[in-house]
């Protein structure tokens, strides 16, 4: 299986911070640690941290616009995949695949930013 994986790494963080609401972060990482360091709080607008969005906040934010499903891959590597499908529009949004499932719905919310679909 893929390593676990809680929360956004810093570089992800930046880029949903790009396209995403800092509302919808429940975690920041602070600048004035030498290293990444994660609060568990709600960020606030401040240039010197970073929003961090945890597994339960991307999956939230996927939940909100269409059906998730979630499902461990039979590979080697323990992939997990994140598939959208909109009931509602009768339309399916595809997938993403990664070793861990933040990467997963890291990965469907770009997707889903590309296609403006956020």
């Amino acid at each position: 299986m893929g390593i676990m994986k809680a929360f956004t790494d810093l570089e992800q963080s930046r880029r949903l911070s790009e396209i995403l609401s800092l509302e919808s972060a429940d975690m920041i990482y602070p600048s004035n640690f030498g290293f990444p360091f994660v609060w568990i709080e709600k960020p606030k607008k401040d240039k010197n941290s970073t929003p961090c969005w945890s597994l339960a906040a991307l999956l939230s934010i996927l939940k909100s616009r269409a059906e998730l499903v979630t499902t461990e891959g039979s590979s080697a590597s323990g992939c997990w995949s994140c598939e959208l499908i909109f009931p509602f529009l009768e339309q399916y949004a595809g997938f993403t695949e990664a070793d861990n499932l933040v990467d997963a719905c890291y990965e469907m919310i770009l997707k889903l930013h590309r296609n403006k679909l956020l």
